[in-house]
């Protein structure tokens, strides 16, 4: 027969409950803490490392834009700063720009094995195609800047020189500072928003949207697609249309996938009855 203890005994039995929660959180947060610095120094080594090749890849990121500028006007583009540190920090953010690119999986992987010992084993073999199509999209995204939208940038942006005006000639000087900045800015918005298909089948897999949900939201989905490429963007129609329709494409695919998440869900829940 169970029997409650004296009074003055459930103060000690509280203050060993506290202190056997408090020790598996302090564990916690001593693990939380040991891979966000294992994930700061790969930042760190990889920005040191993009660094000493800053200026090969600028010349990288410049290729698409200034080709085709030149196939334009018929001669090379000049890119101008304005400041005696700006081509520097320029540098700098370029470098830290490409470090996060290259310390990305390193990061994911530390994450992934953060929360991987509070799931199920069905749970982390679900969790890696995440894990594994989060990169490969991000870099399709800025892929997708670099071949297509670059190019298309800069003929739009080339094609507004008045070379032979009777008054003053107009013609583009693009500053290095602003041109890494479009570029990033662009890179970044466009990765971002191709992860939709695996933020979506993941909600999707857990029951918080289901395929009928996003169908009717479809209005909804392109009015938000719509202003997020206004705010990522440059502020031109071109940018903002490249960016809409691939991001509406993926969420097609995104509600596709959830059907099959469904239909997979209710053929395991059919087996088991």
């Amino acid at each position: 027969m169970n029997t409650v203890p004296p009074k003055d005994e459930q103060p000690e039995i509280l203050d060993d409950e506290v202190e056997a929660s408090r020790a598996p959180l302090l564990e916690h947060l001593t693990e939380l803490r040991s891979r966000l610095i294992k994930s700061l120094v790969a930042l760190m080594v990889g920005t040191i490392a993009c660094f000493f090749f800053a200026q090969e890849i600028f010349e990288l990121l410049l290729a698409p834009f200034a080709l085709m500028a030149e196939s334009i006007r018929g001669s090379k583009l000049e890119f101008v700063y304005t400041a005696p540190m700006e081509f520097f920090f320029a540098k700098l953010k370029l470098a830290l720009f490409g470090g996060i690119f290259l310390a990305f999986p390193f990061m994911a992987w530390q994450l992934y094995k953060f929360v991987a010992p509070g799931l199920y084993k069905n749970e982390r073999g679900a969790f890696w195609p995440y894990l594994v199509f989060a990169p490969v999209l991000f870099v399709a995204g800025a892929t997708f800047v670099y071949f297509l939208m670059l190019p298309m940038l800069a003929r739009f942006t080339v094609g507004m020189e008045i070379p032979d005006s009777d008054i003053a000639n107009i013609t583009m000087l693009p500053k290095v500072a602003d041109y890494l900045s479009l570029v990033m800015a662009l890179m970044l918005a466009f990765g971002i928003s191709f992860q939709l298909p695996v933020v979506l089948t993941l909600l999707g897999k857990i029951g918080v949207v289901s395929s009928d949900a996003l169908s009717k939201g479809r209005k909804y989905a392109i009015v938000a697609i719509l202003a997020f490429s206004a705010f990522f963007t440059p502020p031109d129609m071109i940018s903002q249309v490249l960016l809409t329709i691939p991001v509406y494409c993926l969420y097609e695919i995104s509600i596709w996938c959830v059907k099959m998440i469904e239909k997979k869900q209710a053929e395991a829940d059919a087996d088991a009855a």
